[in-house]
């Protein structure tokens, strides 16, 4: 059993990589080649944002930062519960991460707890839609709004899913996404997107991605090498033929696991709040003895994974970085309990039977 089994989705979508791949070869515009401005129209159409392709998800998410002016003195508040990368970029332009609590159910950004985070150096508020389910978007906006703050969505696990009817990536300022392998939407190496509907934003972060040129070898900011190179942007064009059928699917089967893990009282299940789904980039419970429990399905040849097991207001490079608000503690015990079951569009219902019955054991 694979935890995310990109070779059966190979398998259903070989021959149209396979023709992408080629034609970029043929053609040899490895960087900026067609294919780029032809996955950015798509994915603007997808979306309803504009669409700027670059060479990672962090790169999206710093590209912003620094199209926002953000830097040494200004704070940002996000989540502490989230990959190293959301605070990464913000330690990187020279800002403060400043942290506060998650929910304990969706393990999002508790919005309810940005007022007494916002200070005459607050620039930006990036809360992170964690696990494939966007965070509470309107509510975060209205704050930031009634602050004159800009919002961007960290949407590297939730691209696909919609909140209030509005695809995840669209919903503030700015959104930004991964399209690292593992994720709904993922290429073959690196890759990411920054979706924006202001189109001077839009021309700087352009900018930004190409050493800040406004022409070629005229600069008029200073940029950085990040542009996602044609070869990834052929195998998302391939794979987006399909995104449709997969978000549906990984729907379908994150209400299987719900309904086959109703029966164990043990464990603390997922929720996805009625005004939004999931593209369930991870399906993640919560489970006391999580070591114990992790092991035993090893054992029995069932894949998990941990996201994550350390908050990032504990990590050595950002303990000293960061500030603060108040406790953490559904941070902490999120960190002690999560794990992440096998989950892709591929798997069938007997292997997550499989997996269900294996947990049950464990859990027993």
């Amino acid at each position: 059993m694979e935890f995310i089994d990109l070779k059966a989705q190979y398998n259903a979508l070989g021959s149209a990589v396979d023709d992408r791949i080629k034609a970029v070869l043929t053609h040899g515009q490895f960087i900026m080649g067609p294919e780029v401005r032809e996955l950015e129209d798509r994915l603007t159409s997808f979306c309803g944002a504009d669409c700027i392709t670059v060479s990672s998800g962090t790169e999206a998410l710093l590209i912003a930062l620094m199209a926002l002016g953000v830097g040494p003195g200004d704070e940002v508040i996000t989540s502490p519960f989230t990959f190293a990368a959301t605070a990464e970029v913000i330690a990187l332009v020279g800002a403060t991460p400043v942290f506060i609590d998650v929910e304990p159910d969706t393990a999002n950004m508790d919005a309810r707890l940005l007022e007494g985070a916002i200070t005459d150096r607050t620039r930006v508020i990036m809360p992170v839609s964690l696990y494939g389910q966007p965070a509470d978007i309107s509510e975060i906006n209205a704050i930031a709004d009634a602050h004159g703050l800009t919002v961007i969505e960290d949407a590297a696990q939730s691209f696909g899913a919609t909140y209030q009817g509005r695809r995840s990536g669209a919903l503030s300022s700015i959104g930004c996404t991964s399209f690292f392998p593992s994720k709904p939407l993922g290429c073959y190496g690196d890759g990411g997107a920054i979706f924006c509907t202001n189109p001077d934003l839009a021309k700087v972060m352009r900018e930004i991605r190409v050493h800040g040129q406004e022409r070629r070898y005229y600069h008029t900011r200073v940029g950085l090498g990040g542009r996602m190179d044609t070869i990834q942007c052929a195998v998302v064009l391939a794979k987006l033929d399909r995104f449709e059928w997969e978000i549906d699917q990984r729907i379908s089967i994150g209400d299987r696991y719900l309904s086959l893990l109703a029966g164990l009282n043990s464990i603390g299940m997922p929720v996805v709040r009625p005004d939004r789904t999931s593209v369930w980039a991870q399906f993640t419970i919560q489970v006391e003895d999580r070591d114990r429990i992790a092991a035993a399905l090893k054992q029995k040849g069932v894949p998990t994974a941990i996201h994550y097991p350390i908050p990032l207001h504990r990590q050595p490079a950002y303990s000293d970085l960061c500030r603060v608000v108040g406790t953490l503690p559904n941070s902490e015990a999120l960190s002690e309990r999560v794990l992440s079951l096998p989950m892709h569009p591929y798997l069938d219902a007997s292997s997550q039977e499989r997996v269900v019955e294996t947990l049950g054991n464990a859990l027993r």
